[in-house]
């Protein structure tokens, strides 16, 4: 790798149900100038698409969130007044099954994708008939972590990219082998991209370039078994 570059793509606006989200991204390049190159990788928040998928919800009261939390758990893992932590039916373990207020109009909550990876793969295959490139697609949500303040986006769905970077049987520059290091490399590309991003820019796309690191991953692949899980 010479150069990353992280560009946000400008100009999209508020996407609502039924809209060509695809469309929507590519028109925003072109008007910025910019052009996709094969080998790209596109960033996209879940928002979008979730409001593309009409994954938005009409609420009236706490008690109805906290009701549409519920539903969309599978487990919940702890509570603490007004937190929940719980693991989604995706895997993900994160505050409030996701369900967030942000970023949508009064008296509404947006919900994760049903299926993040199949959004990914149809945003990224619509992209790639329209500009006749070959790119990457990561879907991106804000979550917290263990152990540390503050929150990062990471990937809920990936199309086109590897999940993981797996130095396990390689060597470091002291000739030491590499017996546990995986990189959720596809993690790093959600966290970079949302520093051009932001949670209140109305940014809700960015496109990485000059990382080789085109593959099958799956969102499914950075979720820890249970059985590897030394927390709960």
């Amino acid at each position: 790798m010479s150069r990353l570059t992280i560009v946000p793509v400008t100009g999209i606006g508020e996407v609502s149900k039924g809209d060509d989200l695809a469309a929507l991204i590519c028109d925003a390049v072109e008007q910025q100038g910019d052009v996709l190159l094969d080998g790209d990788i596109v960033v996209v928040t879940h928002k979008a698409v979730s409001k593309e998928e009409g994954r938005v919800v009409e609420i009236s009261s706490e008690a109805e969130y906290r009701a549409l939390v519920e539903d969309e758990a599978a487990e919940i893992i702890r509570r603490r007044g007004d937190l929940v932590i719980t693991r989604t039916k995706h895997g993900f373990i994160c505050a409030n099954a996701a369900v967030d207020r942000s970023n949508v109009a009064g008296g509404h909550a947006v919900l994760l994708p049903v299926d993040p990876d199949r959004s990914a793969h149809r945003l990224r295959t619509r992209i790639q008939q329209r500009t006749g490139t070959t790119i990457g697609l990561v879907i991106t949500d804000t979550f917290g972590r263990p152990w540390r303040r503050g929150l990062v986006d990471v990937a809920i769905g990936i199309s086109g990219v590897k999940a993981i970077e797996d130095f396990r049987g390689t060597f470091d520059t002291h000739g030491n082998e590499l017996v546990v290091t995986e990189v959720a490399v596809v993690d790093e590309i959600a966290a970079a991209s949302d520093l051009v991003m932001g949670k209140a820019t109305g940014i809700p796309a960015a496109i990485v370039r000059g990382l080789d690191v085109a593959g099958d991953g799956r969102a499914s692949d950075l979720v820890r078994p249970a059985s590897e899980d030394l927390f709960r």
